[in-house]
Parts: C-alpha cells; structure tokens; sequence
C-alpha cells in the first residue's frame, strides 16, 4: 500500500511513525512543498555550527605535529542532545566528554614520530572523543525529562562543557528533535529551557539512525525464533536494499535504498499505540510495560478462536495450519455469554499482543514480497525486546514467506529517530564511523559524586542499585540493574528497567532496555596484520548458558579477594569500603543479568565479561586495584634480572632460546586473575617460585611448535625485522619472561615493540608503567640501554649504568606502544592507532598469557609470523580446548609461508 494511497485513514504520523499520510501542512509549516513520495534524499540541517576562536590555545606540547587546539570561548554547544518526542515515549541521545587527557610524555611523542602516527582532523568536522547516551521517558511525564536535561544541564553542553564551567549563559540555543512532539511541546522548551527545538523531518531521521547502527555497531542485529537471540553480523557491502519497520504508535514501512536514499512504502495505524490504547481501556493498565507483563502470565486460548477449536482439537494439515494456529482474534467471545470483567486482563493482554504482532509480521512481509526484499528489520519502542513479541513478528514472517524472508531486530530499535536527529549535527561526523570505532559499555552507574555515595544505606539489593536522580526514582520500584548515572558521575548513562509489580521482572520484558554507552573512540584501529577482519572472533570459546554458570561461579568467588584488593588500593578508607561494596553489587547484578540471559547485551564472550569487569570498577572509582601489588613485584623482580641475564649469557645461542622461552611459560604463572596460582605465592618469594615454576614448565609442552621456531630464528640472515611483542602480567612475568626475551631479538637486530594495556586490569602491566621497568632493567644492560634510548624510553643520560663490554652496540629501536584496551584479553578488531601504526613494519606478533593467546586469539590467524606462549591456569579451560591439565603450557608458532619444509611442525598436542 503505497503512502500516498487514498484508502489509508487521514491520520497524522506523529511518535515513532503513525500508519497515515503525513499532513505536510501542518508537519511542516504551511506553505511548504511536501516531501515527494518518491525517494526522500536525507536532510542535512544548514546551521553549520559558528567557531568562537578567541583565545584558542594549543593543547599538550607544541612538538606534537598536529596538537589539539582548545578553545575556551566556544559557547556552540548545540551538537550535544537530540530528542525524538512521539506521542507515547521521549527519546533521548545525548553526547557527554570524555575527560581531559593528560599532556603526551616524551615516550609518546618520540614513538609517535618514530611510527609516524600522525594526529590531527582527518575529517572536515572531526569527531569528538566522548560518549553517546540513551534515554527514555514517558511523554505523559514530559516534566521529568525537562527535568532530567536541566540537571546534567544537558541543552547546554552539558556540566562538563566550556561555557557552563566559565557560567556563560549562550543565547539562541537549538536543539535537534523529531517527532511530532517537536511541533507539540516547542514552546514549553522554550518556557522551561530557553531552547528552540529545530524539527528534523522524523522518515530521515529514522533510516539515519538506523543505517549508522547497522554500520557501525557490531551485534547490533539479531534474529528471534522460538525464544532463541542469534546475533547477525552485516556485510556493509551487502546492506541495501532492505525494509525498515518502524513500530510505535503507528507502523512506518519504509524501503531502504541507500545512505540518504529511502521511501515511504506503506504503514498501518495498528501498532503499539492500538496495542496500550485498547489495553488500557480494556484491563485498567497504567502503562505500557505493565501491560507487557501482564501478558507474560496469559493464555490467550480462552479468548481467541483457534484452529483446533473448529476442527474438534485438530490441525488443519491440508494447508499446514495447527491447531494452536489463531483463526480469529477474540473470537471465542462472540459466542461466551461474558462480561469483560469475566475475563483475565493476563488473557487480554496476551491476545490483543499476538494480534497486533501478527499482523504487523504478515503487512511487513507482503512489503518484503513485494519489492523482492529478503531482510526486514524492526525497530520502535513497541517491541521492546519482549520475547513474545519478537517471536510472534518472526513467525509470521516465517510462515508467509516459507522461511525465505527473515525477520531481524535491532538492540538499540527505540532510538532511531533520536540517533537521526543527532546526526544531523554535521560537526560531529558520525558518518565516518565504523564499528571499530565505537565500543559499547555496560557498567551500573556509579553513584559517586563529590567524595559521597549517594542514595539510601545498602539495604536490600533494590536499595544498592537505585541511583537514579530523584525525579527519576520517584514513584518507581527498580528490581533489577540500574545502569546509569547521576550527574556529575563519570557520566554512564542508559536505561532504567521498567518496573515490575510480580516479585521478578522478567527478562524477556526488558531484554532490549540493556543498551549500554556507546563511547566514541575515533583513534581505534582495525589492527593492520589480521588475516581477515571479517571472519575475525577474538574469543576462543563462546559462553553459552553451561559455559557462563562455570564463570559466574569463578568470578563470584573471586570476587571478595578484589574487592578487598580494590579497597586497599584507594587507602581502605570508609569511602573505599562504600564504593567497593557497590561494586561488589553491581557486578554481580550484572552477573545475574547475563545468567538470566547471556546474550543480553550483545554478543558475549569470556572477553567482554572480563572487560565488564574492569570497567565496573572504574566506574566506581578504582582504577587500579592491584597497583601496590604490581609495584611491590616489580622491585622483587628486578633486582634479581641481573643474575638471570648472566645465566642466560653463559649459554650458547640455542639453548639460550630454548631457555627463554621456558622462562616465559614459567613466569606466567604470575597471575592475581587466577586462584591456583595465586595460592602458590604462599610458597616462596618471587625468585624461588619462578625456580620451581621453571622445572615445572620444561618441555614436552601441550602444544610444542618450538623447533619450528627456532629454526626459523636461527637462520644466518636476520629472520624478522619488528616484533610485536604483546605482554602480560606485571612482576616476574614481564622482568623476567618478557624483557629476557625482547633483549635476544634486540642482539639479533630485530626492532622491538613492547605492546601493553592502555588501563590497568588485574595486575597486568601497562604502557605507562613499563617505560619506568625498562628504564630500571637498561642499568644492568647495555643492550637494553641502548634500545631503550634509541626508541626514545629513555631520553637523558643515565648515571651508575654498568655497561657490559661484551654487549655489541645495537642501533635497532626498543619501543612501547598501548593496545587501546582496559582487559586482560585483546579485541584486535578495536586496537589503538599507535599499535597499529607499529605493526606497518611488523613481520613477527607474539601473544603471552592465558587472555590474550587462550581465552582470545587461539585460533586468529594474522598476516606475518605468530607466536602464541601462554600457561593455563584453569583446569576447565585446559579440558575444554585440548583435553588437558591445568599449568599445561603452550608454544604455537604459526608462520605465514608454510611451504618450507625443512621445518619441524609437530602440528598436535605432545604425548602425555
């Protein structure tokens, strides 16, 4: 049905697109031409944002090539907050900062040069580094988002936004909406803000949202049949055509050509507004998502007329219809002598739901069929990530079709026409965003502002977890996790849970309303020597519902020891023990959340529940835990290097190899992540563990590549040119496994880079502590001193060294770069520009330590030679990938040309 089709009703389209034509004349100001009914070119607004430049100044060191430049007086913060106002729900997106980062030390700036990293716009208007948020309310309660954007001071940048913190009052401020509550409400945002809402036309703003999402958010898609969520990667090359369902109070159905290239092809005035509409007269609900639930307890059999019910109990074979199969919606109380209070609201809801689903899944696809469009994807607050509902849609849509159409839904669904409007601030350049440069978190939303936790004393777990602002809470029960902030936090945002008034909220209720910040992260890198980034999956093994029990137990029992670790670090201060008992909660209600359903929040893997983690305690303020513990074997460590290095000198080339790679192995052991091995540290001090560690760890390995490899270094001519060298814990594993062994490929004249985590985890090293270990570790040796200075880690003179006079000088660089990550696995989907400038040259990668070369990257295949090292410290993890035992250790060399055959490859685990 075409949109311009008379036998449509004159409805006007307002919320999340209404099934009727759009009354241009009163959409869009009379006097205006109306959009064509044909393709519809996007919109892009012509207020392009005006540039204060007074008192621009440069930001960090004038040696960077291109250094940032602030400017203090720009008062434009218009790009900030975008709405989407429907007749039922207000959309919110809006953008908060990231921090200030520190100035670039010296380390940074001679790396950058050295690896030409070039900083600096790449794009006409380049994105800025923050976050991007997701809110709803209710448009009955308009005041609450009023509310709500004047407390973060949102319309004005927000509270971290140059004109707030200097107290300027900017005039004209313009915010983008859409929506037909755009038009609506225009001048109580002006009363109650001071703000112009400019109206962005609500179709482009619809296929912007969503073509952004579907470029550029990994498991942003997702199909639905029979309870079961399968996360559906798109070809970016593959993307159009294909059919955009818009489902809010009206049904939108439009045709998606291309970027900016879309039409209007049909709609239906049944949607979620029929669905709450008729709920609500007919069950006395107070919203909308009370009435979801009341549908989780329905049986919508006692209300509608199924096939069973006129053939005596039977199917209707012939055309391939069971007896389950409705044939006609409340068609049993045609003939029931009832009264609508004889009937369960539960079996109203239930019926009135599958109604309107199936139906809105049959029109869909009779679009679908008709332009030859296989895809169809649903978005709008209708749906909901409600189970039921996405399964019902589904199944029409498979049943019309015989299975060749397929229904897919989208995580982010309400928010499309919020995240359109928000685009069309040309300045922020989201357009050029891909998926490696957004990253997608779900921590709780710290309630921590000004040295206090807010909200009530930890009671119950309701209590622990509600930190809403006041207005939000107010007159809402929260049962479930809560991530979002309160102002002045780190500024996470996200969704409240809808409430419940049954002891438990289900999770199919509120599945879609996991939808986590997105930060935007321009300076992430696809990493450069992945065999095939499409094909890429970083972690090892999937966590299916089995696989997630095992960890949830093992990071519940860890967890105490971090917390305690945690508040340790931060001085065990009373506000310490606050914040780590928050954690302790959040963590595990999100824990609770992934138990309920794994894939609540994307695509999950061991990886990402690690990274979850971490990020939960930054979000609470630690930022690192195990910094005294770090610290303290750091010292422990060094001072035995010495010795260690003159062992291995004493050796000839061979069997100093064979030796290093034994100390590798043997020094990961070194581990805080893992319980077997930290019970091991009551043994001894750090020198004799790693003795024992070292006998322990000799050869046959589980997985011995070893003398393919040392084939391969020993060849006359110098086998590599760079190294990558990914390293993992602080302590005996980086000082005496790690550094021992980038030392020999600096004597081969091989250049080194040290690859270490951006944040801390765990007790991993990081970039910015292992510049100060090399430093420590070139006093005993003229081979790393002179790397070290030659890659700029160490930039003056050093006094006291004890250069040794055997050690030939060396010219080749030793140099330390960030990964990008805040985990102890490694996404090389998302890697920091400076590690994948340095991988250009790079003809050699080694991974080390059981998360970045067991739980993630086993089996990644890379376009230069690979060298996986790791011990594993998980008896389960041992027999799930090769029938194995715990502190087994492997040395899986890959080597990209694998035609010579004069090395051995032993290709299988070694013999028990």
């Amino acid at each position: 049905m075409a949109a311009n089709n008379s036998s449509e009703p004159p409805i006007l389209e307002e919320e999340e697109g209404g099934g009727g034509v759009v009354k241009h004349e009163e959409a869009e100001g009379k006097g205006k031409a109306p959009a064509s009914a044909s393709t519809t070119m996007l919109h892009r607004s012509g207020s392009r944002p005006q540039l204060d430049l007074s008192g621009a100044a440069i930001h960090g060191t004038l040696e960077d090539r291109n250094p940032t430049i602030l400017l203090p007086n720009q008062s434009d913060d218009i790009s900030h907050l975008a709405l989407d106002i429907g007749g039922s729900l207000i959309k919110l997106v809006y953008f908060s900062r990231h921090a200030d980062q520190p100035t670039e030390d010296k380390r940074k700036i001679s790396t950058k040069r050295r690896l030409e990293i070039f900083t600096g716009a790449r794009r006409s208007y380049p994105v800025l580094g923050g976050r991007l948020h997701f809110v709803k309310f209710e448009t009955g309660k308009l005041n609450e988002c009023l509310d709500f954007i004047s407390s973060k001071q949102l319309h004005r940048g927000g509270v971290d936004s140059p004109s707030w913190r200097s107290g300027a009052q900017p005039d004209n401020i313009v915010i983008k909406a859409t929506g037909g509550g755009a038009y609506k409400y225009a001048d109580l945002f002006k009363e109650r803000l001071g703000v112009s809402l400019e109206k962005e036309d609500e179709m482009d703003c619809l296929v912007s949202g969503a073509n952004f999402l579907l470029k550029a958010i990994r498991h942003e898609a997702f199909t639905h049949m029979d309870g079961q969520k399968e996360y559906v990667q798109i070809d970016q090359n593959d993307l159009f055509p294909y059919l955009l369902v818009n489902v809010g109070s009206g049904v939108s159905i439009i045709k998606v050509d291309g970027h900016g290239k879309f039409q209007r092809v049909s709609g239906t005035n049944v949607g979620g507004g029929t669905y709450w509409g008729l709920g609500r007269l007919m069950t006395e609900c107070k919203s909308f998502d009370e009435l979801l639930e009341l549908s989780q307890r329905g049986d919508n059999s006692t209300i509608d007329m199924l096939v069973g019910d006129i053939y005596g109990g039977l199917d209707y074979s012939k055309i391939g219809l069971s007896a389950s199969t409705i044939a006609s919606s409340f068609g049993k109380t045609i003939s029931d002598n009832k009264e609508l209070s004889d009937y369960r609201p539960e079996d109203i809801s239930l019926s009135l739901l599958r109604m309107i689903s199936y139906n809105i899944g049959q029109i869909s696809y009779l679009n679908a069929l008709r332009y030859g469009l296989k895809r169809i994807f649903f978005g709008g607050f209708f749906i909901r990530g409600h189970a039921y509902t996405m399964d019902t849609i589904s199944f029409a849509v498979h049943f019309w079709s015989k299975g060749e159409a397929k229904a897919m839904f989208l995580r982010h669904e309400g928010f499309l026409g919020a995240l359109g409007a928000f685009m069309s601030y040309e300045k922020h350049g989201l357009d050029d965003l891909s998926a490696h440069h957004l990253v997608e978190r779900f921590p709780m939303g710290a309630p921590y502002v000004g040295g206090k936790i807010h909200g009530p004393p930890l009671g119950d777990l309701n209590e622990k977890i509600s930190w809403m602002e006041k207005f939000v809470q107010k007159g809402t029960q929260i049962t479930a996790p809560v991530p979002m902030g309160a102002p002045a936090t780190t500024g996470m945002g996200g969704f409240e849970r809808p409430t419940s008034k049954g002891d438990i909220l289900r999770s199919d209720a509120s599945a879609a309303l996991n939808v986590g910040v997105l930060h935007l992260v321009p300076s992430l890198d696809v990493f450069p020597l992945l065999e095939d980034p499409k094909t890429y999956e970083p972690n090892t093994i999937d966590l299916d519902h089995n696989e997630f029990k095992y960890w949830f137990t093992v990071l519940s029992d860890h967890l105490p020891d971090l917390v305690e670790k945690a508040v340790a670090s931060e001085g065990g201060t009373d506000d310490a023990k606050r914040r780590g008992d928050a954690f302790a909660h959040a963590f595990s209600a999100h824990l609770a959340r992934l138990m309920e359903e794994p894939a609540a929040y994307g695509k999950f893997g061991l990886a990402n529940l690690l990274e979850l983690r971490e990020e939960c305690l930054r979000e609470f303020q630690f930022f690192d835990a195990y910094v005294s513990i770090k610290q303290r074997e750091n010292e422990a460590s060094l001072a035995v290097l010495p010795d260690l290095l003159m062992e291995l000198d004493s050796m000839n080339e061979e069997a100093r190899l064979l030796a290093l790679i034994e100390g590798v192995l043997a020094a990961n052991i070194f581990d805080w992540g893992s319980k077997a091995c930290v019970d091991l540290y009551h043994q001894g001090t750090i020198i004799e563990i790693y003795r024992m560690s070292r006998k322990k760890m000799q050869r046959p390995w589980r997985i011995d590549d070893f003398d393919m490899f040392k084939k391969r270094m020993l060849k006359k001519d110098k086998p590599y040119k760079r190294a990558l060298i990914s390293v993992d814990n602080s302590g005996a594993d980086v000082v005496l496994g790690m550094l021992p062994l980038a030392r020999e490929f600096l004597r081969h004249g091989i250049e080194v880079v040290l690859v270490a985590n951006s944040l801390p985890a765990l007790n991993d090293i990081t970039a910015n502590e292992l510049p100060g270990i090399v430093a420590e570790a070139a006093k005993h040796c003229g081979i790393l001193r002179k790397a070290a200075e030659a890659g700029g880690l160490i930039v003056d003179a050093m006094a006291g060294i004890q250069d040794d006079a055997k050690d030939e000088p060396v010219s080749v660089p030793l140099m330390v770069v960030e990964n990008g990550c805040g985990s102890p696995c490694i996404d090389f989907r998302q890697v920091s520009s400076e590690l994948a400038a340095a991988a250009k040259d790079a003809d050699l990668l080694i991974l080390e330590g059981m998360g970045r070369a067991l739980h993630t990257n086993l089996n990644a295949r890379f376009k230069c030679d690979a060298l996986k090292l790791a011990m594993v410290k998980n008896q389960r993890l041992a027999e799930k990938l090769f029938n194995g035992n715990i502190y087994d250790c492997i040395c899986k060399f890959e080597p990209v040309d694998n035609s010579l055959e004069d090395l051995v490859y032993s290709g299988a685990a070694a013999p028990q």
